[in-house]
């Protein structure tokens, strides 16, 4: 099999924390603590789980706005995770990202046109004046926006337009992967379907692999190929789009499955409700680090910690378990 466009090793981002003096009694954050996975060229990956789970840390320590405590990050078969700043900007065109807020994402003060440009002339992809205008025009029309609104400010465009705007300074890189971090949670309903439509057609007429970052499960299901769910800075379940949702094998993902609004709640489908909150990442529990919400769990999950075990074809769940056994959970 040829390699994997994306490869993700062993991902670790732990804050250091304040002690006292000399850093005496200085404490650590896992945010990412041993996070592992590929994604292909053409492929989504959405990657799901509660707020503070660590999602995003994954997303800017990919990119390097957040250096990887430890593990690998390996982008078409080149390493980048320890490389210098230098080495690694030539790289950092294929690999580009669409933030959450599509407001603050977008410098102020500056015009479209210069938003968009800024990535082509970084990267030396114009060969000259009319070569960059025909660039402008052609991602304009890509995401749907008039070529006149090049002239104009981020701030006289809705969110959904902002968003678009986004999208295209992401493509101006000419990516071979984006990584989208929340982008369509901050938008109406009927946005985020159009967003989330124009991300697809994008997909398919560019071959991009997507990162699809978000806690909007019935958009993830809409739009993936793969689902991995995120606990407490760990992976807990990942595997395709239709295994995850009709055959959960993680109390954790049922859960989450569980809460999904659907047209008829009383057909058939069980609620269910997870007991405490979610732990510290600052000390977090030994064993399984569900255990303390898991309504299976048993002496073996406070003391061991699960590994990401085959459960079926590609499907991978870190649960001591035996799947077969567990309710699943019907999407």
């Amino acid at each position: 099999m040829s390699q994997p466009l994306l490869a993700v090793n062993d991902l670790r981002k732990h804050f250091l924390l304040g002690g006292g003096l000399l850093g005496r009694g200085a404490r650590s954050l896992k945010a990412v603590d041993g996070v592992s996975f590929t994604l292909e060229k053409g492929e989504t990956l959405s990657l799901v789980g509660e707020s503070g789970c660590g999602k995003s840390t994954v997303a800017r320590s990919l990119m390097r706005l957040f250096p990887p405590t430890s593990g690998q990050v390996v982008l078409g078969g080149q390493r980048i995770d320890d490389l210098s700043a230098g080495a690694l900007r030539p790289l950092r065109r294929r690999i580009q990202m669409v933030f959450q807020d599509p407001f603050s994402s977008l410098n102020p003060r500056m015009r479209v046109r210069d938003i968009l440009a800024e990535p082509i002339r970084n990267f030396g992809l114009a060969r000259n004046r009319a070569d960059l205008d025909g660039r402008l025009a052609a991602l304009m029309e890509r995401v749907g926006l008039p070529r006149e609104a090049l002239s104009r400010f981020p701030h006289e465009f809705s969110g959904g337009q902002r968003q678009r705007i986004g999208i295209a300074r992401a493509l101006a890189a000419e990516p071979d992967l984006i990584i989208c971090d929340e982008a369509v949670s901050a938008l109406d309903v009927s946005v985020k379907a159009q967003i989330v439509n124009l991300l697809q057609d994008l997909q398919r007429e560019l071959d991009l692999a997507l990162l699809f970052i978000s806690h909007d499960l019935a958009i993830v299901e809409h739009m993936t190929h793969r689902v991995a769910v995120m606990y407490l800075g760990k992976i807990v379940e990942i595997g395709p789009r239709r295994a995850i949702f009709l055959a959960p094998k993680h109390p954790y993902t049922q859960a989450l499955l569980s809460a999904v609004p659907v047209p008829e709640p009383d057909a058939g489908r069980t609620r269910i409700v997870l007991r405490g909150d979610v732990p510290s990442p600052i000390n977090p529990p030994s064993g399984c680090r569900f255990h303390t919400r898991c309504p299976h769990a048993f002496a073996r999950c406070r003391t061991e910690e699960p590994q990401l075990d085959k459960v079926g074809g590609d499907h991978f769940a870190a649960c001591h378990l035996d799947g077969a056994a567990m309710p699943a959970q019907a999407a």
